[in-house]
């Protein structure tokens, strides 16, 4: 069996559809049952937050897949209580189990990063890597960078009947951004090759500005508006108390255009010649 936790998203449903499809077992585990389930894939409810739904979610399986986040502004969590603390939770989890662990995480992920979220998910790094040396588990940590559909749906979301595409500050700084199923790719390969393990895949894609993101889905003749930096900085800090999950999303908005966020795909092309590399423009339905 292989659990994929956070298997309810966008990446966990591509990487369970693509396990599914080789007629593997899969079973997705998350907070709540998918409107739409994946077909051949069964559901069982847990919070990486609450170590206890843990153990009966993960019984049974061979490998388990951390495809959470907690960068969703409406889910009253936070990258703290949900890349660091419920990646620990569910590391120990998962060896209490004897599972061998996938561990989605970020490029550029480090415990000094300015971007709260490539810290939190550095923490989940070190603990899958000191578990594992400590237990003897197969580990495999699969670096991504911005989900570019994910990106995609955002600006799609905020053009509303205008068709002009929201983009919060200045958007002038280049990002990584990559399709989501590249990296389903890498980590359903990383959860049946055992050449994987002790390895940290990185799967980049193409480098854009936001602006230049928006543009793909603002309407034609029109270009992407912007809203200004100080009225970002007012929502990052002055709502902090009350929408701390909004505040944290435009404090990461301006990290963004500070912060060099370029990633070169190709080191991990080379090292991996099956990792796909999707050209951006191609998510764009025509």
């Amino acid at each position: 069996m292989i659990t994929v936790v956070g298997g309810t998203g966008r990446l966990g449903r591509l990487v369970i559809a693509r396990l599914v499809a080789q007629g593997l077992p899969v079973r997705a585990a998350g907070r709540s049952a998918p409107v739409t389930p994946v077909p051949g894939a069964e559901f069982v409810a847990a919070d990486v937050r609450d170590p206890a739904s843990l153990p009966p979610a993960l019984a049974g399986s061979r490998v388990v897949v951390s495809a959470v986040h907690g960068m969703d502004p409406a889910a009253g969590e936070s990258p703290a209580t949900v890349d660091r603390n419920g990646n620990r939770n569910l590391v120990r989890a998962a060896r209490e189990t004897g599972a061998d662990i996938v561990l989605v995480s970020i490029v550029g992920a480090r415990d000094d990063h300015p971007i709260e979220l490539f810290r939190m998910k550095a923490a989940a790094e070190a603990a899958l890597v000191e578990e594992a040396a400590a237990y003897g588990l197969g580990w495999t940590i699969v670096r991504a960078t911005a989900f570019a559909d994910m990106w995609l749906d955002l600006f799609r979301s905020t053009a509303g009947r205008s068709g002009v595409p929201k983009v919060l500050g200045r958007g002038r700084n280049p990002v990584n951004f990559v399709a989501v199923d590249d990296v389903a790719v890498a980590v359903a390969r990383a959860c049946t090759d055992p050449s994987l393990h002790g390895q940290v895949v990185e799967v980049a894609g193409e480098d854009l500005t936001e602006t230049a993101l928006a543009g793909l889905v603002t309407r034609p003749g029109r270009r992407p508006a912007h809203i200004p930096t100080p009225v970002v900085w007012a929502v990052g800090n002055v709502l902090r108390p009350v929408r701390p999950g909004l505040a944290r999303v435009a404090r990461q908005a301006l990290l963004m255009e500070r912060v060099p966020m370029r990633a070169d795909p190709v080191p991990g092309h080379q090292q991996h010649p099956w990792l796909p590399l999707t050209p951006v423009s191609t998510l764009v339905a025509p």
